[in-house]
């Protein structure tokens, strides 16, 4: 599938999308000098609407104040390249005056959570190391306690999922050292359901997963990471997760009566730990307990 191909260089929705529209844009004006064309990177942004996760880029604008065509005419040459090279990425619509809505596919979010449960370990440990510079001086212990305890929630959740059977850790489990737990790969997590739809309702699960799209995004742009609140973005995410588990059960008759769910559940868990533990550890130079 092309969303696999593409993937594993991208863990940042937002930096692929940057990829894509560039390659769109190259293949809309070949006959145009498109390596003269400076693309600021403002032109993209994510929606604010969690019940689906839709960038909005206003590139056909941009480039319209450059040249004699019209933004609308842009728009449309660039979203039918994007349609026909990565209609399983996204889908694309095009909306006056001329901005680009991108929104993710299912199946591509399927495959991008289930790349960070099973590939990313090592890759999250990369992403961002260069411009690591913790300033414990500025730390709100309310805020770090939050995030530390939402870690180790996540930990203990993940950990009761491998005993209860709905999820396989390989084994033997190390006591403390987190990065090596692994899931066994033959047991995939059931993100989508028979409609190939993410199997995911609630507002608390979008929510969820909203906001694990954002701190990739945070990690994997190099443009934004220098401005970002680290100590906020934890923040945020330990709050979703916390919202999560609060009004999203994992256990009892979701357990018995719609196991696919609960195991899918979880996967949205060991995402959260991973990306928390390296939010603690390696950009708020903390540390990231497995237990309180």
């Amino acid at each position: 599938m092309h969303s696999w191909s593409i993937i594993s260089n991208h863990t940042s929705i937002k930096q692929l999308i940057y990829s894509l529209l560039f390659n769109a844009l190259s293949e809309a004006t070949q006959t145009q000098k498109i390596q003269n064309i400076k693309l600021k990177k403002n032109h993209l942004y994510k929606d604010r609407d969690n019940s689906k996760i839709l960038y909005i880029s206003g590139l056909a604008q941009q480039l319209s104040k450059s040249h004699n065509c019209t933004a609308m005419d842009i728009a449309d040459s660039i979203g039918y390249a994007l349609s026909a090279t990565s209609g399983d990425v996204f889908s694309v619509k095009i909306v006056p005056p001329g901005w680009i809505y991108l929104e993710l596919t299912p199946v591509y979010l399927a495959s991008w959570l289930q790349h960070w449960v099973m590939e990313c370990i090592g890759q999250v440990e990369l992403m961002g190391i260069e411009e690591i510079t913790p300033n414990v001086k500025n730390h709100n212990p309310t805020n770090i306690f939050a995030a530390q305890y939402a870690h180790a929630r996540c930990c203990s959740l993940i950990l009761l999922g491998h005993h209860e059977g709905l999820i396989k850790l390989t084994e033997p489990l190390p006591d403390t050292n987190l990065e090596f737990w692994r899931l066994v790969p033959q047991q995939p997590i059931p993100w989508l359901n028979h409609d190939n739809q993410l199997c995911f309702h609630h507002s608390t699960e979008k929510d969820l997963l909203a906001q694990l799209v954002q701190v990739a995004d945070n990690l994997g742009c190099s443009d934004i990471s220098d401005a970002v609140n680290w100590q906020k973005v934890a923040l945020k995410l330990s709050q979703a997760v916390e919202n999560f588990w609060s009004k999203c059960r994992i256990w009892g008759d979701v357990k018995i009566y719609s196991p696919e769910l609960a195991q899918a559940r979880l996967g949205l868990v060991i995402i959260t730990q991973r990306m928390l533990r390296f939010l603690l550890v390696e950009k708020l130079g903390v540390t990231a307990p497995w237990e309180l």
